[in-house]
């Protein structure tokens, strides 16, 4: 952040070039004698010193988002409908990724933000790098750039008591750019899990689709492929192929129901 540059400070002053800083009349020329000086008047106290706020706006605390309480044994499960929570729903093109999570954002009882990583790549126009060009540098940097401004978003939106949930294709051979990148840019307290429908139905739903988001059949079989490493790597996987949408909201409740009593090791 640039700051801007003052004003310079006035000349000191010269003799025989006007008065000086803090020269009064009075003190060369004293009028009659004055009476006493009248009693000091309350004193008002000056501005309050800042707080870590934007008006109404908590900024988000130095850390990252830690891992949400684990109840008592003895306490009743988690209800994750009134819980404030950081979601990332992972999976491939035409999982159902964005509609499950814009349903259940909408259907939550307590303030929730959707964040997609895809709408906020999209937020550059001009050298838009389209990974269907073929992933290089420029795709990767976009990308990196795009899940650190989502990272920002979602910690901002917890700071104030908004849950979020976050969609992104993280592929489990790529830890260190997917589940690294997100643990890194929002915290530990993210709730990771996965949609994999079958690829006939994540086919017929890329079908769909219209310009850079959708993809060429062979595309999407390789990439429902690359996805299918995330069972057995302890992640919570939702198999929606026979769900419509509300019921998959609803199952990924009760998924992060038990993710709360039982975080997963990622």
């Amino acid at each position: 952040m640039q700051h801007p540059v003052g004003s310079p400070l006035p000349p000191p002053h010269q003799p025989g070039h006007g008065p000086a800083l803090g020269w009064s009349p009075a003190a060369h020329h004293p009028g009659p004698p004055q009476g006493p000086a009248p009693a000091p008047g309350p004193r008002h106290p000056g501005p309050a010193p800042a707080s870590e706020t934007t008006g109404h706006v908590s900024l988000p605390p130095g850390g990252p988002v830690a891992v949400p309480s684990v109840p008592p044994a003895t306490a009743a499960a988690p209800d994750p409908t009134t819980t404030t929570l950081a979601v990332l729903l992972i999976g491939p093109a035409g999982a159902g990724k964005t509609s499950v999570a814009k349903y259940w954002a909408d259907h939550r009882r307590v303030p929730t933000a959707h964040i997609s990583l895809d709408d906020v790549r999209e937020w550059v126009r001009s050298g838009f790098a389209d990974p269907q060009t073929g992933w290089n540098e420029h795709s990767e940097a976009q990308y990196r750039l795009a899940r650190r401004t989502c990272g920002f978003s979602a910690r901002n939106f917890l700071a104030n008591g908004i849950s979020c949930i976050l969609d992104d294709a993280v592929f489990p051979d790529r830890p260190v750019v997917g589940l690294g990148g997100w643990k890194r840019h929002v915290g530990p307290g993210l709730l990771p899990v996965v949609l994999l429908p079958g690829l006939d139905i994540v086919l017929e739903r890329n079908a769909e689709r219209s310009g850079n988001r959708r993809l060429t059949d062979e595309e999407v079989a390789r990439i429902h492929g690359r996805m299918a490493g995330w069972y057995g790597s302890g992640l919570p996987i939702i198999d929606n192929s026979q769900l419509d949408v509300p019921d998959t909201a609803h199952l990924l409740d009760e998924v992060l129901s038990r993710s709360i009593a039982s975080p997963p090791n990622w």
